[in-house]
């Protein structure tokens, strides 16, 4: 009943918030500046039907894809290393605050230069968008793990290998998946700024040639399409990370009986 309601809510508040558009860009605002719904879907069955926009999504999926799978190796080794390590930890640490804090659109460039208008400095630039949320997630999953559960196992003469698979994993993989959740939205940022330098496809490219011609239509299209995909993302993970939760809300329900 709550999963209804929760799934009416939203269709009703998207419904909702498409109508009001509609009606905001044909009675107050310049639709050169804001299209309504209406004829940014026209322009998306236009960039469909020439195959410009099956030719960008394809593109920006492979970037996508490339880093993420570099950002999870990366992120979750050097979390758990972190985690199982405190000189590791101390000499990573003021790089993954450091790169953190950094603008991704200020190292682009850089990596551009170094790497070539490639698909190498895309995928690179994804990965450093993508690797800080999974790799503190993992860190922070890992190195808060019960101590108590740690020492049982040991009472029982289990390995150290054991006690990560067995313990330490299951612990930390719903924190590693709301960090995966971030960095899969963080991502698609990261792959519009790949793609504004040097790029000859992709939703990126879309926007900015779109962006350049006043064709706000083509703009927002892009627009709505990483908004659209994002969202499908996050849900699913959600979803997934709800799902390997539950044994951890039934745990906690079960301690306070």
């Amino acid at each position: 009943m709550t999963r209804t309601r929760t799934r009416t809510l939203g269709a009703v508040s998207v419904l909702g918030g498409i109508a009001l558009w509609e009606l905001l860009s044909r009675t107050v605002f310049d639709p050169l500046f804001l299209p309504p719904p209406s004829a940014i879907w026209t322009r998306f069955l236009e960039l469909a039907a020439d195959g410009s926009l099956p030719r960008d999504l394809g593109v920006s999926a492979r970037t996508y894809l490339l880093g993420l799978a570099f950002a999870i190796v990366g992120g979750v080794v050097a979390g758990v290393a972190m985690a199982s390590s405190a000189p590791i930890r101390d000499l990573l640490d003021p790089w993954v605050s450091a790169l953190n804090a950094t603008p991704v659109i200020a190292l682009a460039p850089l990596f551009v230069l170094m790497l070539g208008l490639g698909i190498a400095s895309k995928v690179v630039i994804c990965a450093i968008v993508m690797v800080f949320p999974i790799l503190i997630n993992t860190y922070a999953g890992f190195s808060t793990t019960d101590p108590h559960l740690v020492e049982v196992a040991r009472a029982y003469a289990a390995t150290r290998w054991q006690n990560y698979v067995k313990i330490k994993l299951p612990m930390a993989l719903p924190m590693v998946l709301a960090g995966l959740r971030l960095a899969a939205a963080h991502g698609l940022v990261g792959v519009v700024v790949s793609e504004l330098f040097g790029a000859k496809a992709g939703i990126g490219l879309l926007i900015q040639s779109s962006a350049e011609t006043f064709d706000t239509r083509g703009l927002f299209v892009g627009v709505v399409v990483l908004g659209v995909v994002g969202v499908v993302i996050t849900y699913a993970l959600a979803a997934v990370e709800r799902r390997v939760g539950r044994w951890r809300v039934v745990q906690r329900q079960e301690g306070t009986a």
